[in-house]
Protein backbone atom coordinates (compact mmCIF):
# COMPACT_ATOMS: atom_id res chain seq x y z
CA UNK A 1 0.00 0.00 0.00
CA UNK A 2 1.59 3.09 -0.85
CA UNK A 3 0.43 6.83 -0.52
CA UNK A 4 -2.55 8.80 -1.64
CA UNK A 5 -2.84 12.79 -2.44
CA UNK A 6 -5.33 14.53 -0.58
CA UNK A 7 -4.73 18.76 -1.32
CA UNK A 8 -6.46 19.99 1.77
CA UNK A 9 -4.94 23.02 2.13
CA UNK A 10 -5.70 24.16 -1.82
CA UNK A 11 -8.95 22.88 -2.00
CA UNK A 12 -10.02 24.89 0.97
CA UNK A 13 -7.70 28.63 0.43
CA UNK A 14 -6.92 28.12 -2.95
CA UNK A 15 -9.67 29.90 -5.36
CA UNK A 16 -10.57 32.78 -2.00
CA UNK A 17 -10.63 36.17 -3.78
CA UNK A 18 -7.75 36.54 -1.20
CA UNK A 19 -5.96 33.17 -2.06
CA UNK A 20 -3.57 31.69 0.76
CA UNK A 21 -2.11 29.72 -1.78
CA UNK A 22 -0.83 30.21 -5.64
CA UNK A 23 -0.06 27.81 -8.36
CA UNK A 24 3.36 27.08 -9.29
CA UNK A 25 5.60 25.53 -11.63
CA UNK A 26 9.36 24.56 -10.98
CA UNK A 27 12.03 26.13 -12.90
CA UNK A 28 13.68 22.95 -14.56
CA UNK A 29 17.03 22.12 -13.66
CA UNK A 30 19.77 22.19 -16.80
CA UNK A 31 21.63 19.00 -15.50
CA UNK A 32 20.41 17.27 -12.12
CA UNK A 33 22.23 14.78 -9.97
CA UNK A 34 21.93 13.40 -6.78
CA UNK A 35 23.45 14.57 -3.91
CA UNK A 36 21.37 12.03 -1.09
CA UNK A 37 17.94 10.43 -0.80
CA UNK A 38 16.25 9.41 2.66
CA UNK A 39 15.39 6.08 2.13
CA UNK A 40 13.64 5.15 6.00
CA UNK A 41 11.52 8.57 5.35
CA UNK A 42 10.44 7.47 1.82
CA UNK A 43 9.71 3.98 3.53
CA UNK A 44 7.63 5.86 6.34
CA UNK A 45 5.94 7.94 3.72
CA UNK A 46 5.13 4.93 1.39
CA UNK A 47 6.34 6.52 -1.78
CA UNK A 48 7.07 3.55 -4.07
CA UNK A 49 10.49 2.58 -4.77
CA UNK A 50 10.18 3.88 -8.36
CA UNK A 51 10.79 7.73 -7.16
CA UNK A 52 13.43 6.80 -4.54
CA UNK A 53 16.92 7.63 -5.43
CA UNK A 54 16.30 6.53 -9.67
CA UNK A 55 16.05 8.69 -12.65
CA UNK A 56 12.56 9.33 -12.03
CA UNK A 57 12.61 10.51 -8.86
CA UNK A 58 15.75 12.30 -9.68
CA UNK A 59 13.46 14.18 -12.70
CA UNK A 60 10.73 14.70 -9.84
CA UNK A 61 13.10 16.02 -6.87
CA UNK A 62 14.41 18.30 -9.30
CA UNK A 63 11.61 19.94 -10.16
CA UNK A 64 12.16 18.76 -14.32
CA UNK A 65 9.40 16.31 -14.56
CA UNK A 66 5.54 16.98 -12.66
CA UNK A 67 3.62 14.18 -12.66
CA UNK A 68 -0.31 15.47 -13.96
CA UNK A 69 -1.76 14.17 -10.68
CA UNK A 70 0.03 16.45 -8.64
CA UNK A 71 -0.97 20.33 -8.12
CA UNK A 72 2.14 22.64 -7.02
CA UNK A 73 1.26 25.58 -5.50
CA UNK A 74 3.28 28.29 -3.39
CA UNK A 75 2.32 29.41 -0.10
CA UNK A 76 1.60 32.57 1.02
CA UNK A 77 2.56 34.01 4.66
CA UNK A 78 3.46 37.56 6.36
CA UNK A 79 5.83 37.58 9.43
CA UNK A 80 7.55 39.41 11.47
CA UNK A 81 11.46 39.41 10.55
CA UNK A 82 13.69 41.15 12.58
CA UNK A 83 10.42 42.54 14.98
CA UNK A 84 9.59 44.45 11.95
CA UNK A 85 6.38 43.16 10.16
CA UNK A 86 6.00 42.43 6.14
CA UNK A 87 2.72 41.45 5.52
CA UNK A 88 3.19 39.59 2.36
CA UNK A 89 6.22 37.52 2.28
CA UNK A 90 5.36 33.89 1.13
CA UNK A 91 7.58 31.28 -0.40
CA UNK A 92 9.63 32.77 -3.17
CA UNK A 93 11.90 29.65 -3.47
CA UNK A 94 9.66 26.53 -2.06
CA UNK A 95 6.92 25.19 -3.48
CA UNK A 96 4.81 22.94 -2.46
CA UNK A 97 4.56 19.40 -4.90
CA UNK A 98 1.32 17.46 -2.84
CA UNK A 99 -0.10 16.62 0.75
CA UNK A 100 0.87 13.21 0.77
CA UNK A 101 -1.43 10.65 3.12
CA UNK A 102 0.43 7.39 4.06
CA UNK A 103 -1.18 4.39 5.07
CA UNK A 104 -1.24 5.32 8.85
CA UNK A 105 -3.88 8.02 7.82
CA UNK A 106 -0.62 10.84 8.72
CA UNK A 107 -0.57 13.85 6.89
CA UNK A 108 2.64 15.59 5.35
CA UNK A 109 3.45 18.71 3.12
CA UNK A 110 6.26 17.65 0.36
CA UNK A 111 8.22 20.49 -0.79
CA UNK A 112 10.49 21.49 -3.03
CA UNK A 113 12.81 24.07 -1.87
CA UNK A 114 15.23 25.96 -4.33
CA UNK A 115 12.82 25.43 -6.65
CA UNK A 116 13.03 28.66 -8.99
CA UNK A 117 10.93 31.82 -8.73
CA UNK A 118 7.15 31.91 -7.42
CA UNK A 119 4.40 34.31 -6.87
CA UNK A 120 5.79 35.75 -4.04
CA UNK A 121 9.81 35.59 -4.69
CA UNK A 122 9.66 39.56 -4.84
CA UNK A 123 13.20 40.60 -6.12
CA UNK A 124 15.11 36.83 -5.24
CA UNK A 125 16.02 33.97 -7.91
CA UNK A 126 14.00 31.50 -5.95
CA UNK A 127 17.05 29.26 -5.98
CA UNK A 128 18.81 27.34 -3.16
CA UNK A 129 23.24 27.16 -3.13
CA UNK A 130 24.65 24.00 -2.49
CA UNK A 131 25.51 24.81 0.83
CA UNK A 132 23.01 25.77 2.68
CA UNK A 133 20.66 22.47 0.70
CA UNK A 134 23.11 19.80 2.94
CA UNK A 135 23.22 22.25 5.83
CA UNK A 136 18.98 21.72 5.76
CA UNK A 137 19.60 17.90 5.43
CA UNK A 138 22.25 17.25 7.97
CA UNK A 139 20.91 19.72 10.67
CA UNK A 140 17.13 18.63 10.29
CA UNK A 141 17.69 15.03 10.13
CA UNK A 142 20.02 15.33 13.33
CA UNK A 143 17.43 16.87 15.09
CA UNK A 144 15.16 14.17 14.00
CA UNK A 145 16.89 11.62 15.35
CA UNK A 146 17.51 13.52 18.62
CA UNK A 147 13.86 13.26 19.26
CA UNK A 148 13.05 17.21 18.86
CA UNK A 149 9.72 18.05 16.30
CA UNK A 150 11.34 19.13 12.83
CA UNK A 151 10.77 19.28 9.11
CA UNK A 152 12.27 16.42 7.20
CA UNK A 153 15.19 15.98 4.56
CA UNK A 154 13.53 13.32 1.86
CA UNK A 155 15.88 14.17 -1.14
CA UNK A 156 18.98 16.61 -2.15
CA UNK A 157 19.95 17.38 -5.61
CA UNK A 158 22.21 19.43 -7.78
CA UNK A 159 20.66 21.31 -10.08
CA UNK A 160 23.87 21.73 -12.85
CA UNK A 161 22.86 25.49 -12.72
CA UNK A 162 25.03 28.22 -11.15
CA UNK A 163 23.29 29.99 -7.94
CA UNK A 164 24.44 34.18 -7.66
CA UNK A 165 25.30 35.29 -4.31
CA UNK A 166 28.57 36.73 -3.05
CA UNK A 167 30.20 34.44 -5.60
CA UNK A 168 28.72 31.89 -8.19
CA UNK A 169 27.68 28.90 -6.53
CA UNK A 170 26.18 25.43 -7.77
CA UNK A 171 22.78 25.23 -7.04
CA UNK A 172 20.74 22.46 -5.30
CA UNK A 173 17.25 21.30 -4.47
CA UNK A 174 16.04 20.09 -0.93
CA UNK A 175 12.71 18.26 -0.69
CA UNK A 176 11.51 19.07 2.43
CA UNK A 177 9.03 17.29 4.51
CA UNK A 178 6.20 18.47 7.45
CA UNK A 179 3.16 17.53 8.95
CA UNK A 180 2.50 21.47 7.51
CA UNK A 181 4.53 24.26 6.34
CA UNK A 182 1.50 26.52 8.37
CA UNK A 183 3.15 29.12 10.44
CA UNK A 184 2.23 32.01 12.71
CA UNK A 185 3.11 33.88 9.85
CA UNK A 186 0.04 32.30 7.79
CA UNK A 187 -1.82 33.48 10.63
CA UNK A 188 -0.71 37.23 10.01
CA UNK A 189 -1.23 36.78 6.50
CA UNK A 190 -4.81 35.89 6.76
CA UNK A 191 -5.50 38.65 9.26
CA UNK A 192 -4.31 41.60 6.92
CA UNK A 193 -7.25 40.51 4.52
CA UNK A 194 -9.41 41.48 7.61
CA UNK A 195 -12.19 39.19 7.07
CA UNK A 196 -12.87 37.45 10.40
CA UNK A 197 -14.87 34.69 8.16
CA UNK A 198 -11.61 33.96 6.74
CA UNK A 199 -9.77 33.65 9.80
CA UNK A 200 -12.11 31.34 11.62
CA UNK A 201 -11.79 28.89 8.87
CA UNK A 202 -8.08 29.10 8.53
CA UNK A 203 -8.34 28.32 12.06
CA UNK A 204 -10.67 25.96 12.34
CA UNK A 205 -8.32 23.94 9.32
CA UNK A 206 -5.70 24.49 12.41
CA UNK A 207 -7.46 22.51 14.66
CA UNK A 208 -8.70 19.86 12.13
CA UNK A 209 -5.15 19.24 10.61
CA UNK A 210 -3.19 19.44 13.85
CA UNK A 211 -5.16 19.89 17.23
CA UNK A 212 -8.21 18.06 16.81
CA UNK A 213 -9.17 17.83 20.37
CA UNK A 214 -8.93 21.19 20.69
CA UNK A 215 -13.06 20.82 18.55
CA UNK A 216 -14.35 19.79 21.76
CA UNK A 217 -13.68 22.57 23.88
CA UNK A 218 -16.48 24.98 24.41
CA UNK A 219 -13.74 27.44 23.62
CA UNK A 220 -12.01 25.95 20.65
CA UNK A 221 -9.72 29.05 19.25
CA UNK A 222 -8.53 29.65 22.96
CA UNK A 223 -8.24 25.76 23.55
CA UNK A 224 -6.17 26.36 19.68
CA UNK A 225 -3.94 29.36 20.77
CA UNK A 226 -2.94 27.28 24.11
CA UNK A 227 -2.28 23.92 22.56
CA UNK A 228 0.45 26.11 19.90
CA UNK A 229 1.63 28.28 22.78
CA UNK A 230 2.22 24.45 25.32
CA UNK A 231 3.71 22.86 22.04
CA UNK A 232 6.02 25.83 21.40
CA UNK A 233 6.89 26.39 24.75
CA UNK A 234 8.29 22.09 24.63
CA UNK A 235 9.89 22.66 21.28
CA UNK A 236 12.42 25.62 22.62
CA UNK A 237 12.64 23.81 25.57
CA UNK A 238 14.31 21.06 23.55
CA UNK A 239 16.31 23.25 21.29
CA UNK A 240 17.60 24.80 24.49
CA UNK A 241 18.39 21.42 26.55
CA UNK A 242 20.99 20.24 23.49
CA UNK A 243 22.63 23.62 22.75
CA UNK A 244 20.74 24.10 19.43
CA UNK A 245 20.39 28.03 18.18
CA UNK A 246 17.48 28.80 15.40
CA UNK A 247 19.39 32.22 14.38
CA UNK A 248 16.38 33.54 13.12
CA UNK A 249 13.25 32.91 14.83
CA UNK A 250 11.14 35.22 12.94
CA UNK A 251 6.94 34.82 13.29
CA UNK A 252 7.00 33.43 9.31
CA UNK A 253 10.02 30.84 10.81
CA UNK A 254 7.77 28.90 13.30
CA UNK A 255 5.34 26.56 12.72
CA UNK A 256 2.18 26.27 13.60
CA UNK A 257 2.28 22.83 14.34
CA UNK A 258 5.64 22.98 16.40
CA UNK A 259 7.93 21.50 14.17
CA UNK A 260 10.98 23.53 13.76
CA UNK A 261 11.50 24.74 10.13
CA UNK A 262 13.81 27.04 8.07
CA UNK A 263 17.45 25.46 8.90
CA UNK A 264 19.40 28.67 7.66
CA UNK A 265 21.70 30.05 10.11
CA UNK A 266 21.53 27.68 12.43
CA UNK A 267 23.92 26.14 14.77
CA UNK A 268 24.81 23.72 17.89
CA UNK A 269 26.57 25.50 20.53
CA UNK A 270 30.02 24.06 21.44
CA UNK A 271 31.36 25.86 24.64
CA UNK A 272 28.38 27.05 26.90
CA UNK A 273 28.09 30.36 26.58
CA UNK A 274 24.07 31.95 26.93
CA UNK A 275 24.94 34.57 24.81
CA UNK A 276 26.00 32.80 21.62
CA UNK A 277 25.21 34.00 18.19
CA UNK A 278 26.50 32.23 14.86
CA UNK A 279 24.02 33.76 12.28
CA UNK A 280 25.33 36.61 10.42
CA UNK A 281 22.71 38.76 9.97
CA UNK A 282 21.95 38.72 13.75
CA UNK A 283 24.39 41.59 14.30
CA UNK A 284 22.47 42.66 17.71
CA UNK A 285 22.08 39.02 19.42
CA UNK A 286 17.84 38.77 18.58
CA UNK A 287 18.05 35.52 18.22
CA UNK A 288 20.82 34.92 20.55
CA UNK A 289 20.66 31.10 22.72
CA UNK A 290 19.52 32.93 25.87
CA UNK A 291 17.28 35.12 24.12
CA UNK A 292 15.30 32.04 22.66
CA UNK A 293 13.02 31.51 25.11
CA UNK A 294 11.46 35.19 25.37
CA UNK A 295 11.08 35.23 21.33
CA UNK A 296 9.07 32.65 21.41
CA UNK A 297 6.56 34.23 24.00
CA UNK A 298 7.19 37.83 21.36
CA UNK A 299 6.24 35.90 18.54
CA UNK A 300 3.42 33.84 19.98
CA UNK A 301 1.92 37.25 21.14
CA UNK A 302 1.89 38.01 17.37
CA UNK A 303 -0.06 35.56 16.88
CA UNK A 304 -2.27 36.03 19.63
CA UNK A 305 -2.90 39.69 18.35
CA UNK A 306 -3.91 38.08 14.54
CA UNK A 307 -6.67 35.63 16.53
CA UNK A 308 -8.22 38.49 18.77
CA UNK A 309 -11.44 38.20 16.87
CA UNK A 310 -11.75 34.56 17.69
CA UNK A 311 -11.00 35.17 20.97
CA UNK A 312 -14.35 37.09 21.97
CA UNK A 313 -16.49 39.25 20.44
CA UNK A 314 -15.40 42.22 21.86
CA UNK A 315 -12.09 43.36 21.68
CA UNK A 316 -10.90 44.78 25.25
CA UNK A 317 -12.55 41.07 26.50
CA UNK A 318 -10.21 39.35 23.37
CA UNK A 319 -6.89 41.13 24.27
CA UNK A 320 -7.32 40.53 27.73
CA UNK A 321 -7.97 36.90 27.18
CA UNK A 322 -5.33 36.20 24.49
CA UNK A 323 -2.72 38.31 27.09
CA UNK A 324 -4.12 35.57 29.82
CA UNK A 325 -3.51 32.88 27.29
CA UNK A 326 -0.03 33.59 26.50
CA UNK A 327 1.33 35.19 29.73
CA UNK A 328 1.13 30.50 30.72
CA UNK A 329 4.14 30.26 27.96
CA UNK A 330 7.06 30.84 31.05
CA UNK A 331 5.44 28.66 33.06
CA UNK A 332 5.05 26.04 30.52
CA UNK A 333 8.44 26.64 29.31
CA UNK A 334 10.08 26.43 32.50
CA UNK A 335 7.77 23.05 33.24
CA UNK A 336 9.25 21.02 29.96
CA UNK A 337 12.73 22.78 30.77
CA UNK A 338 13.48 21.93 34.22
CA UNK A 339 11.89 18.33 33.66
CA UNK A 340 14.41 17.42 30.48
CA UNK A 341 17.75 19.44 32.24
CA UNK A 342 16.86 17.45 35.81
CA UNK A 343 16.75 14.08 33.41
CA UNK A 344 19.91 14.88 31.36
CA UNK A 345 21.95 15.33 35.01
CA UNK A 346 20.26 12.28 36.05
CA UNK A 347 17.14 13.92 38.10
CA UNK A 348 14.38 11.56 37.91
CA UNK A 349 11.52 13.54 39.45
CA UNK A 350 12.72 16.93 39.82
CA UNK A 351 12.38 19.51 42.72
CA UNK A 352 12.26 23.19 42.85
CA UNK A 353 16.03 23.25 44.39
CA UNK A 354 17.17 21.09 41.40
CA UNK A 355 16.97 24.15 39.12
CA UNK A 356 20.00 25.62 41.44
CA UNK A 357 21.51 22.65 40.82
CA UNK A 358 21.60 23.23 36.75
CA UNK A 359 21.72 26.89 36.80
CA UNK A 360 25.41 26.71 38.45
CA UNK A 361 26.40 23.47 36.32
CA UNK A 362 25.83 25.73 33.20
CA UNK A 363 27.41 28.77 35.31
CA UNK A 364 30.81 26.71 35.43
CA UNK A 365 30.44 25.92 31.77
CA UNK A 366 30.23 29.31 31.17
CA UNK A 367 33.06 30.42 33.18
CA UNK A 368 35.59 27.23 31.88
CA UNK A 369 34.18 27.31 28.29
CA UNK A 370 33.70 24.12 29.19
CA UNK A 371 32.05 21.96 26.19
CA UNK A 372 28.09 21.99 26.56
CA UNK A 373 27.58 18.21 25.11
CA UNK A 374 30.70 16.78 26.14
CA UNK A 375 30.27 17.74 29.58
CA UNK A 376 26.96 16.44 30.47
CA UNK A 377 28.51 13.36 28.54
CA UNK A 378 31.06 13.38 30.71
CA UNK A 379 29.42 13.90 34.00
CA UNK A 380 27.34 9.68 33.39
CA UNK A 381 31.58 8.23 33.50
CA UNK A 382 31.48 8.82 37.25
CA UNK A 383 34.85 10.40 37.18
CA UNK A 384 35.81 13.48 39.70
CA UNK A 385 36.69 16.55 38.24
CA UNK A 386 40.35 18.03 38.40
CA UNK A 387 38.72 21.32 38.43
CA UNK A 388 38.07 22.30 41.89
CA UNK A 389 34.58 24.12 41.48
CA UNK A 390 33.16 21.27 39.40
CA UNK A 391 34.64 19.01 41.77
CA UNK A 392 32.62 20.74 44.59
CA UNK A 393 29.64 21.16 42.59
CA UNK A 394 29.86 17.05 41.36
CA UNK A 395 30.16 16.34 45.20
CA UNK A 396 26.44 18.13 45.45
CA UNK A 397 25.36 16.37 42.75
CA UNK A 398 25.83 13.05 43.79
CA UNK A 399 24.29 13.48 47.15
CA UNK A 400 21.44 14.54 44.78
CA UNK A 401 21.85 11.67 42.86
CA UNK A 402 21.87 9.31 46.11
CA UNK A 403 18.86 10.53 47.26
CA UNK A 404 17.24 8.30 44.61
CA UNK A 405 17.83 5.31 45.88
CA UNK A 406 19.09 3.80 42.39
CA UNK A 407 22.36 2.35 41.68
CA UNK A 408 24.63 4.66 39.82
CA UNK A 409 25.13 2.66 36.89
CA UNK A 410 21.83 2.63 36.28
CA UNK A 411 21.53 6.69 36.52
CA UNK A 412 24.70 6.71 34.11
CA UNK A 413 23.30 4.64 31.61
CA UNK A 414 20.20 6.46 31.63
CA UNK A 415 21.99 9.88 30.96
CA UNK A 416 23.64 8.27 28.06
CA UNK A 417 20.25 8.28 26.72
CA UNK A 418 19.57 12.10 26.70
CA UNK A 419 23.12 13.53 26.21
CA UNK A 420 24.31 13.13 22.83
CA UNK A 421 27.50 11.93 22.15
CA UNK A 422 27.26 13.18 18.67
CA UNK A 423 25.59 16.37 17.62
CA UNK A 424 25.95 18.28 14.42
CA UNK A 425 29.28 20.19 15.22
CA UNK A 426 29.65 23.69 12.75
CA UNK A 427 33.00 23.07 11.81
CA UNK A 428 32.02 19.62 10.80
CA UNK A 429 29.14 20.54 8.85
CA UNK A 430 31.32 23.33 7.05
CA UNK A 431 33.95 20.46 6.14
CA UNK A 432 30.70 18.50 4.56
CA UNK A 433 30.07 21.78 2.47
CA UNK A 434 33.61 22.95 1.60
CA UNK A 435 34.02 19.63 0.65
CA UNK A 436 31.19 19.41 -1.77
CA UNK A 437 31.94 22.67 -3.13
CA UNK A 438 35.63 21.73 -3.81
CA UNK A 439 35.69 18.86 -5.36
CA UNK A 440 32.26 17.56 -5.37
CA UNK A 441 32.95 14.75 -2.60
CA UNK A 442 30.57 13.76 -0.65
CA UNK A 443 32.35 11.18 2.24
CA UNK A 444 32.37 14.04 5.48
CA UNK A 445 28.78 14.66 4.47
CA UNK A 446 28.10 10.97 4.67
CA UNK A 447 30.03 10.14 7.60
CA UNK A 448 28.00 12.70 9.22
CA UNK A 449 24.62 11.30 8.09
CA UNK A 450 25.97 7.74 9.59
CA UNK A 451 27.20 8.93 13.13
CA UNK A 452 23.87 11.50 13.51
CA UNK A 453 21.53 8.43 12.80
CA UNK A 454 22.36 7.25 16.59
CA UNK A 455 23.42 10.49 18.73
CA UNK A 456 22.94 8.56 21.88
CA UNK A 457 25.83 6.27 20.69
CA UNK A 458 29.50 6.75 21.13
CA UNK A 459 30.40 5.70 17.50
CA UNK A 460 32.99 2.84 17.09
CA UNK A 461 34.54 4.83 14.52
CA UNK A 462 34.49 8.18 13.02
CA UNK A 463 35.16 9.43 16.98
CA UNK A 464 36.14 12.44 15.24
CA UNK A 465 32.68 13.82 15.06
CA UNK A 466 32.51 13.85 18.58
CA UNK A 467 34.80 16.21 19.33
CA UNK A 468 34.63 20.19 19.52
CA UNK A 469 36.38 22.36 17.34
CA UNK A 470 40.16 23.58 17.55
CA UNK A 471 40.80 26.97 17.18
CA UNK A 472 41.33 26.78 13.43
CA UNK A 473 38.70 25.30 12.77
CA UNK A 474 35.96 27.30 14.78
CA UNK A 475 33.15 28.83 12.83
CA UNK A 476 32.04 31.94 14.05
CA UNK A 477 29.19 32.68 11.34
CA UNK A 478 26.53 30.76 9.52
CA UNK A 479 24.70 32.06 6.68
CA UNK A 480 20.90 31.38 5.05
CA UNK A 481 21.69 31.18 1.60
CA UNK A 482 19.12 33.20 0.74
Amino acid sequence: MTYRIDNSYADQFATLSQPLLVSAQPTPASDPSWLAFNHQLADELAIPSAWQATEQGLQLFSGNAIPSCLQPMTLGYAGHQFAHFVPRLGDGRAILLSELVNPAGERFDVQLKGAGTTAFSRAGDGRAPLGPVLREFIVSEAMHALGIPTTRALAAVTTGDWVYREQALPGAVLTRVASSHLRIGTAQYVATFADDALCQRFADYVITRHYPHCAQSEQPYQALYTAIIDRQAKLIAQWMSVGFIHGVMNTDNMTLSGETIDYGPCAFMEHYDPNAVYSAIDRAGRYAYKNQPGVALWNLARLGEAWLPLMAADRTAAISIATQLVHEFPNYYEHYYNQLMANKIGVVEPLSADRELIDRLLQLMATERLDYSQTLRWLAQGQAAANKALYEWQQQWQQRLAQQGQPLAQVYARMNLLNPAVIPRNHWVEAAISQALESGELSIFNDLMTVLKTPYQEPQHLQQYTQPANDAQRVQRTFCGT
